[in-house]
């Protein structure tokens, strides 16, 4: 464990602790505006650490996972915002799941990986790289936020139409997120083509890239094959995206099992 006792470190726990006090007052009252003010803070504050992030490493942030973990911490609650206002409506649940998900990405920055700043990389100096990453990013937090009525639909048994509207906040979600899904493949593909001469060279991570993009691809067809049956089925189809999701970002890029191209991923 990397305790960081500098700006960069200060900043990154003060977002973890605003965080968990959205966290702790949504769930003690139980209402969608709770928490508000401690969301402000831990948006300010990762918004102060991955400016900080940036003017020490002189290049865009998001070389590496310490990075695109600030970079999540960013984009929860502007997502948020947006989706509640896409959708109109407003939940203490996805509230609390949004401030679950800004505590969690805030750990591997403040305890887990180095804060060591890095020259980018000539393969990373492309026009693309900020694009690509991003588009994933924004796509990932959407999905996590998909998993939020997934996980309270089946933790909590719904039945009938409390089922049925849980689900269909997780589409809304992964409907949202999908196309990104889709324009950071597409991406990687071109920039993969100009930076190796290939468009894809079955690299891991582009593997598993292909892999969480097939599981959602799966989801929305059977969604349309079924569209009134196997309501917790398409609710586990999501939980599997997000794990292969998971294993994309942690698993692919930490295990020696997995090295390749974008091994400076870590």
């Amino acid at each position: 464990m990397q305790i960081k006792w500098d700006i960069q470190g200060v900043l990154i726990y003060l977002t973890m602790a605003g965080y968990l006090a959205a966290l702790v007052s949504v769930l003690r009252r139980r209402k969608a505006g709770a928490g508000y003010g401690w969301f402000v803070l831990a948006f300010v504050a990762a918004l102060a650490s991955y400016i900080t992030r940036w003017i020490l490493s002189t290049h865009l942030p998001m070389q590496n996972l310490f990075e695109v973990f600030l970079l999540m911490a960013v984009l929860i609650w502007p997502i948020s915002l947006l989706t509640e206002r896409m959708q109109n409506s407003r939940s203490w649940v996805m509230s609390a799941g949004d401030a679950l998900i800004g505590a969690l990405v805030c750990f591997p920055p403040g305890f887990v990986f180095s804060a060591a700043t890095r020259p980018l990389p000539p393969a990373l100096q492309s026009v693309l790289f900020g694009p690509h990453v991003a588009a994933y990013m924004i796509a990932y937090v959407l999905m996590a936020r998909a998993a939020i009525p997934a996980v309270a639909a089946l933790a909590g048994r719904f039945q009938g139409q409390r089922l049925i509207e849980a689900e269909r906040q997780s589409y809304g979600m992964a409907a949202a997120g999908f196309p990104l899904l889709s324009l950071g493949l597409i991406l990687g593909s071109v920039w993969g083509k100009l930076a190796w001469g290939d468009w894809w060279g079955w690299d891991p991570k582009e593997l598993w890239s292909l892999v969480c993009w097939l599981v959602y691809m799966f989801y929305f067809h059977w969604r349309i094959a079924h569209p009134k049956q196997y309501i917790r089925m398409r609710l586990w189809l999501v939980l599997v995206g997000l794990l292969s999701i998971v294993i994309t970002l942690l698993w692919v890029n930490l295990s020696s099992l997995f090295a390749g191209l974008h091994s400076y991923a870590t």
